[in-house]
């Protein structure tokens, strides 16, 4: 909303008006070629009438959200909120400080997108000013070209606040919540100080989670895309691993192989890659990758590709680091696959979101309670009274994915947890078993094995599809593709 101001202006150069009369002078003329309409966006508009029907005469403001510091005048690259991208189909780092507009009519509501065109060559934004300047940031697009790009009608931000006043009284705002401060103060200090607020902006946050709970054809497209290209991104990082081994801190040599390959194929990771060897895979969301890889090693890689529309793989494989697993490490390993399996085949239409979690879970608390290690029967540790066997796995088997990483988060419980799978949906799979290498209730020939299996299943109208499955989960099938590669990389260099 708000133009970004350095904190300190100690390295600002005066321009002399000779300069100012130069730099507007002898520049090639802009193309007048429009940009095709973005495919994400081309499929936007129906998203915006179901939102429509929700909240009908009433004004609905989206912002993009701003950009943020990560030091002094330095920012965080820009990632839009979910939302907004999900109603307007702009990705990778479209557009800080852009905020959407649903205007109510007699028929809906009129969409309008409010942003920052670019300057004139001649204007002092043009060259001086390092948040906007087409000198410091690059072209930005004209109020035209967006509008071919997105589809939607564009407004200058600076008339945001005059638009948002008009009929102020007499109009219901609802304002997402959380995502740009400055368009949240803007927004409160108009409109009506009757309305509760903070109910309205909640379920206005609650439908547009919810609205993604159910992906579309295009969206699923995007989700087979992203385990495609995530899954070449773990063949990168198998093809890396004895260059990771050599060089020392090989879980950041780790993360470094599936980063360079996500960046270069969509936008850049879908979150922090999480690349844990050793005892390190006992720790849930390791992402500190500071730690050496060692032959006889597991390697816990989870890890996904955010494309340039923002959607999202999330994908586990753990990975012996010599090639081949130990007769310890495999027996946990055909465990937690077998509990992974248990999951995939409860995820249909018409079950529970909660009920693939209990078909996982039991196999786990069997397995622990056959190997001694669960101090209670399994039975009576899956009892509301029990829970012992979370102490080797404490997180839940499944969430939402899309978007975000963990999707739908604001979603109500009983349409999450307590909700019923859909046709459309995409959700994970991941049990594990984590024995930390100071837990004296594990037999210590298992202690310091992390191992998780993770997958991202889109449930179908007749069961379930696996989106990641050309990544192997069998141990003996791992073993053979990763000595697939190795092969081909020595035989290549």
């Amino acid at each position: 909303m708000s133009e970004k101001q350095p904190a300190v202006s100690n390295r600002a150069t005066p321009f002399s008006d000779a300069f100012k009369q130069f730099i507007g002078q002898d520049w090639a003329p802009y193309s007048t070629e429009l940009p095709e309409l973005l495919p994400a966006s081309a499929v936007a508009s129906a998203r915006r009438e179901r939102v429509s029907a929700q909240f009908r005469g009433e004004r609905l403001v989206i912002p993009a959200g701003e950009l943020k510091i990560r030091s002094n005048d330095t920012d965080y690259r820009f990632r839009p909120h979910s939302a907004f991208a999900h109603l307007t189909g702009l990705g990778t780092d479209r557009e800080p400080g852009a905020v959407l507009v649903l205007e109510p009519t007699d028929s809906g509501h009129q969409a309008t997108l409010y942003f920052k065109p670019r300057a004139p060559r001649d204007s002092e934004e043009f060259y001086a000013n390092a948040r906007y300047g087409e000198m410091w940031v690059g072209k930005r697009a004209s109020l035209e070209e967006m509008s071919h790009l997105c589809g939607l009608d564009c407004a200058p931000l600076e008339e945001l606040a005059h638009e948002l006043a008009k009929n102020a009284a007499d109009t219901r705002i609802r304002l997402l919540p959380g995502a740009d401060e400055a368009v949240g103060a803007l927004v409160e200090s108009i409109r009506n100080s009757t309305d509760e607020t903070a109910e309205l902006d909640r379920d206005l946050a609650i439908a547009l989670s919810e609205l993604r709970l159910v992906k579309d054809e295009f969206e699923i497209t995007q989700m087979r895309d992203a385990c495609a290209e995530t899954a070449t991104g773990f063949e990168a990082v198998v093809a890396d691993l004895p260059e990771a081994v050599r060089r020392g801190r090989g879980e950041r040599w780790v993360e470094g192989i599936f980063g360079l390959h996500a960046r270069h194929a969509g936008n850049a990771v879908g979150y922090d890659t999480i690349a844990a060897a050793g005892d390190h895979a006992c720790t849930l969301h390791w992402i500190r990758n500071d730690g050496d890889l060692r032959e006889g090693d597991l390697l816990l890689l989870d890890a996904g590709v955010e494309l340039d529309t923002l959607y999202t793989a999330d994908v586990t494989r753990t990975l012996p680091v010599s090639g081949r697993f130990s007769d310890d490490q495999r027996r946990v390993y055909d465990a937690v696959l077998a509990a992974q399996e248990a999951g995939i085949a409860t995820a249909q239409p018409g079950a529970t979101f909660s009920d693939v979690h209990a078909a996982a879970i039991a196999v786990i608390a069997r397995y622990l309670e056959e190997w001694g290690i669960l101090p209670m029967t399994a039975e009576e540790s899956l009892s509301e009274l029990g829970g012992l066997h979370r102490r080797w796995m404490v997180h839940g088997t499944s969430h939402h994915l899309g978007m975000d990483v963990h999707d739908c988060a604001q979603a109500r419980l009983e349409n999450y947890r307590k909700g019923t799978l859909k046709p459309g949906m995409v959700i994970t799979v991941e049990p594990g078993l984590y024995f930390k290498s100071d837990d004296l209730l594990v037999p210590p020939n298992l202690r310091g094995i992390g191992i998780r299996i993770e997958d991202d299943i889109l449930i179908t109208e007749h069961g379930n599809e696996n989106l990641s499955s050309m990544l192997p989960r069998n141990s003996a099938a791992v073993e053979a593709w990763m000595a697939e590669i190795m092969e081909r990389q020595s035989t290549a260099s």
